[in-house]
């Protein structure tokens, strides 16, 4: 590529932190992203500046002006551009060796086979940062049948302290209702009962939603029914899932091709 660069130089905070051995099994790793937005693009940003060596971005939504306020790959210069093809070349800014895949589809129960199949083999995790209950119980259920590493996110919107932010398995998870419909669905689908782990991991806040106080006028860009949003949130969201991956997969002997 005519690349020059030092990729231990780069990148090398996370040896001095984990160790070469587990610092390289980052670097090796292919991780999916679904959903880039307010949350997904920063778990995607935190990926990149790690090291990672392989994503995929999977969403078909573009940059709009209302995404400004916590997503990272909007900026000025992007609005309209495809929110996967926006990060691509971020990332590739970032760390030009990175493998990026880009996938402008939205995740469907329908699809989710088709869409993730060609990766099966190839990915060691699975981050699901959408926010349609059907994808996201589609997602989870792909992952625990592929064997790959998987976080989910709750829903960062309506939420305004950071500090609230925890992790959990999906059974113990509370304060959000969306999760609360992903759990219904999987438990009848035949996930563990109440009170045992289901074996799916989840970011969410302990905090109570805050519904819409105002905003402005309804455009073709803005849900004006949707609730409020706030960068320190989803951004902690996006980070919080990005480090508890990679440290899965810094501890993983999963190898693949």
């Amino acid at each position: 590529m005519g690349v020059h660069m030092d990729v231990n130089r780069r990148f090398s905070g996370l040896d001095r932190l984990w160790g070469t051995q587990a610092a390289h099994a980052v670097r090796d790793a292919h991780v999916l992203v679904v959903g880039v937005g307010g949350v997904g693009s920063w778990t995607v940003e935190a990926l990149a500046r790690s090291g990672v060596g392989r994503l995929t971005l999977i969403d078909l939504d573009h940059v709009s002006e209302s995404n400004i306020n916590r997503q990272i790959q909007a900026l000025e210069p992007t609005l309209g551009q495809s929110k996967v093809q926006a990060l691509k070349e971020r990332i590739h800014q970032i760390n030009p060796v990175c493998e990026v895949q880009c996938i402008e589809e939205w995740v469907t129960p329908d699809n989710c086979d088709e869409i993730l199949a060609p990766y099966a083999q190839t990915a060691h995790a699975l981050i699901d940062a959408c926010d349609q209950v059907k994808a996201k119980v589609a997602l989870a259920q792909w992952a625990k049948r592929h064997d790959l590493i998987f976080l989910g996110v709750g829903a960062a919107g309506g939420k305004s302290h950071a500090h609230k932010v925890a992790l959990e398995d999906l059974s113990f998870v509370t304060h959000d209702p969306l999760l609360a419909q992903v759990r219904q669905r999987l438990r009848k689908a035949g996930a563990a009962g109440a009170g045992r782990r289901m074996g799916w991991s989840y970011v969410y806040s302990l905090e109570p939603v805050v519904r819409a106080q105002a905003g402005p006028a309804c455009d073709a860009t803005l849900n004006c029914s949707g609730y409020g949003s706030l960068v320190t949130v989803t951004a902690t969201f996006g980070l919080c899932a990005a480090g508890w991956v990679m440290e899965q997969i810094a501890r993983s002997k999963v190898q693949k091709a």
